[in-house]
């Protein structure tokens, strides 16, 4: 805490320094001044909270002093020392917000109990404004959300405007007379890649920068205001009530701001316009649908409307029709056949007059619908929470493939598309090498185990696969079912004990799996021909 001390005579302003016990009040600061005006320039520059001055000064006195800090500094407080027993003084000092009026010769405790009363004053103004600055910085976090849920709300039900029409004409300058409105959209799909990294981790920082850099336009002018669309991710609304003909070109005016402060310029959709508020959602939708189809391939114009918007008719070009190519090329795992494959796709594409963010969208959609099928095609023994999860190298929506400068980038997406389906066949491969492996570690399994009770069963539990599954993965690797590759495999090994005449059947029988010398008997003979006794003396005679 810092404190002045302001007369024109230097034993008085000495003579305060030693009455006062400053350590002891948290004064670690004391400045002097001789004259009203040398005090101002003091404040000025260390912004003192106490304040302790003579009233008869010469330049200027301390009733002037009064006056200027009760305009200037009306936080500190202000403590008047004369040798002026004077009524109108004392009123003066009141009025204009001094805590005391002190005599010379000054009383040491008088002096002290002074002090100690301003501090208490100043301590508690200043725990007020602590909590006002916490209150305004709350408010301040919570009116653009208020404004946003209100605006976004304005737009799919109209009839909320009646509640809340004097707020908007007393904070926004939205009047009651405003009969007409347009809807613009920023989009943020187009932007250029170096400022959406920049922000990567932060969008709604930038968000927030784009918002007020459009209100600078709109709220000074009265004309509009810029909310983020509480209804849709990342999407900011500009409400444009003023001017309704030149919004196209105030949209660009804000564009040039935005390029100013940000190095970038970003697309604008605009809607006709519309009756307000009851029309505001169709002024909207124009806007989306500007947006939507306007061609990515070139950048003739920042500001889209869906007159300007081309209505070229193109052959519908659809991403599935290249579905079983690219399976194909995902199961043989070649990279070469996969990008001749990706390709082909991206010929097709080439040929289309303009490429729109709906097309790109759609053929998003069908790309993401075809991945998982053959996700789910190609491991069916997943889950749907591993099928999930061998999706997650996708974000979960469309993101455009740009250059620098926010235009369409084909070969941009020419490689995303091809690292994807890349990834997945390489998937594929690993988990059939996998299957491979784990087949084989079965029939190993049952190569050792052969004599024992083993079912199919015990298998899926030891080797925690469905039996569903090791019965088609076994067919198709073995091209036998398990069953009858057991079977085979015991069958061999009887074949070779029966040639010990010291063995009987029913030993040879339990020897190779099977505790019934019948069952045992009759599964040879049908496998072999001969039942086990002619076996043997068929064999020993050989």
């Amino acid at each position: 805490m810092k404190v002045l001390l302001v007369d024109d005579e230097k034993h008085v302003r000495d003579a305060i320094r030693l009455l006062v016990n400053w350590k002891q009040y948290g004064i670690v600061t004391i400045l002097e001044a001789q004259d009203g005006e040398s005090a101002i320039n003091m404040v000025n520059t260390h912004h003192p909270e106490i304040i302790m001055t003579d009233m008869m000064m010469p330049i200027m006195n301390g009733v002037k002093l009064l006056e200027w800090l009760h305009t200037h500094a009306p936080d500190s407080k202000t403590i008047v020392i004369s040798g002026h027993d004077d009524f109108s003084l004392l009123r003066h000092t009141l009025k204009y917000g001094g805590t005391d009026y002190i005599l010379k010769p000054i009383d040491p405790e008088q002096l002290n109990e002074a002090l100690d009363k301003a501090i208490q004053a100043w301590n508690k103004d200043e725990e007020l404004r602590h909590t006002n600055r916490e209150l305004n910085i709350e408010m301040n976090q919570i009116k653009p959300m208020y404004w946003d849920k209100l605006l976004s709300n304005l737009i799919s039900e109209p009839s909320a405007y009646d509640q809340a029409a004097e707020q908007l004409e007393k904070e926004l300058h939205l009047s009651r007379t405003i009969r007409e409105c347009r809807v613009a959209i920023l989009s943020l799909d187009t932007m250029e890649r170096s400022v959406k990294n920049k922000f990567s981790h932060n969008l709604d920082l930038l968000l927030f920068s784009l918002i007020n850099i459009c209100n600078e336009f709109l709220v000074n002018d009265q004309r509009g205001y810029a909310f983020r669309h509480w209804n849709s991710d990342n999407e900011i609304v500009l409400l444009l009530w003023k001017d309704q003909s030149g919004s196209e070109a105030f949209l660009a005016k804000i564009n040039e701001g935005i390029r100013t402060a940000l190095h970038t310029r970003v697309d604008f959709g605009i809607g006709s316009s519309r009756s307000f508020p009851a029309d505001l959602a169709l002024s909207y939708q124009e806007a989306r649908d500007a947006l939507r189809q306007r061609n990515l391939k070139s950048k003739e114009t920042w500001i889209h409307s869906t007159s300007k918007t081309a209505k070229t008719v193109q052959p519908t070009l659809n991403f599935s029709k290249y579905e079983e190519r690219i399976q194909l090329a995902i199961r043989s795992g070649s990279l070469d056949q996969i990008q001749e494959t990706v390709q082909e796709w991206m010929d097709a594409v080439k040929l289309s007059e303009a490429i729109t963010l709906e097309q790109l969208d759609h053929w998003w959609r069908e790309y993401r619908v075809m991945k998982r099928r053959w996700v789910q095609q190609f491991f069916s023994n997943i889950s749907e929470d591993q099928v999930k999860q061998l999706l997650l190298d996708e974000p979960s929506s469309l993101i455009v493939p740009l250059d620098e400068h926010g235009i369409l980038s084909l070969s941009l997406w020419q490689q995303e598309l091809t690292r994807s389906i890349v990834h997945l066949s390489k998937l594929l491969l690993e988990s059939q090498q996998k299957d491979k492996n784990v087949i084989f570690e079965i029939a190993e399994f049952l190569q050792n185990h052969y004599h024992e009770d083993v079912s199919l069963q015990d298998i899926a539990n030891r080797f925690y696969l469905s039996r569903e599954y090791i019965s088609r993965k076994f067919k198709q690797e073995f091209e036998v079912n398990l069953s009858d590759y057991l079977g085979q495999i015991r069958m061999s090994k009887a074949k070779v004990l029966l040639r010990n005449p010291h063995l009987r059947i029913s030993q040879v029988a339990e020897m190779v799996g099977y505790q019934d010398e019948k069952y045992f008997s009759k599964v040879f003979k049908k496998l072999e021909g001969l039942t086990p006794n002619e076996y043997r003396k068929t064999a020993n005679s050989i």
